[in-house]
Order: structure tokens, then sequence, then C-alpha cells
């Protein structure tokens, strides 16, 4: 026999709350995480990045299609 009696309506009823408590303090922490100022000056560093190595690519492409001609 158990030492406690065994509420399983008050153990779902705190999980439930403790879930809900947990996804509502969630939102402000992800965004502070996420949005941090060095995420942002990342993202565009390699946005940059890209479109820079993008341009190199049609450069070259260009320039070896002007050679075969």
């Amino acid at each position: 026999m158990m030492p406690h009696k065994f509420r399983p309506v008050t153990a779902l009823l705190l999980f439930t709350g403790l879930n809900a408590i947990l996804v509502s303090t969630i939102t402000p922490v992800y965004d502070s995480v996420c949005f941090h100022p060095y995420w942002e000056r990342r993202r565009k560093r390699r946005r940059l990045e890209r479109e820079a190595d993008l341009a190199r690519e049609s450069d070259s492409t260009q320039m070896s299609l002007q050679v075969k001609s």
C-alpha cells in the first residue's frame, strides 16, 4: 500500500498549470535571445557575404561565357 494518497486530478491540474506558466514566460525570453543585436548583426553580415558570393559567381560565369564566344 502507498504511504500517501495519490490524487491524479490534483497532479494533472498542477502539471497543466505549470506548463501554462512556462509557456507564457517563454515568449519574452525567446524574443530577447533571438532578436539580440548580436544575432541581427550576424544575419546582416551573412546576408551581405551571400550576396557578394552570388555576385562574384555571376561575374565569373559571365566572363567564362565571353571567353568561349
